[in-house]
């Protein structure tokens, strides 16, 4: 049975992007980080084969590409807190025309172009 360990985004700025995501998910370098590479694992993670999935960032001198493949969903409680903290942090918001009238998620991208949606869950189910 197969299961998503890391999920790999490109970056330009290395420490910038490191420093975002660890801010940003609470995550931590598996590591110290290489000049083009990083994982970021999880609160807890104790072995790098934990089921929890890993973030890592990989410098490939290749531009972003619009519209993205490949988008992380954060699941939030508080949307708007969370959304309004990672404004802070850096992440912007992306102009998108794409929203259903009732959207429960926000599109931003990171401080390296990778676009992420926060979504409302309301207090953590299960479900999303």
């Amino acid at each position: 049975m197969l299961r998503i360990g890391t999920t790999v985004l490109t970056v330009e700025d290395l420490p910038r992007a490191v420093a975002f995501w660890t801010a940003a998910l609470g995550y931590a370098p598996r590591s110290a980080p290489s000049d083009d590479w990083a994982i970021l694992d999880p609160p807890g993670k104790a072995h790098w084969s934990g089921l929890e999935a890993s973030l890592a960032l990989s410098v490939t001198g290749y531009p972003q590409h619009y519209p993205p493949r490949l988008h992380l969903d954060l699941y939030a409680e508080d949307r708007a807190g969370e959304t309004a903290r990672l404004l802070a942090l850096g992440a912007r918001e992306v102009d998108w025309n794409g929203y259903p009238d009732d959207a429960d998620y926000i599109v931003l991208e990171d401080t390296e172009g990778n676009r992420f949606c926060v979504v409302e869950t309301g207090p953590f189910s299960g479900t999303g």
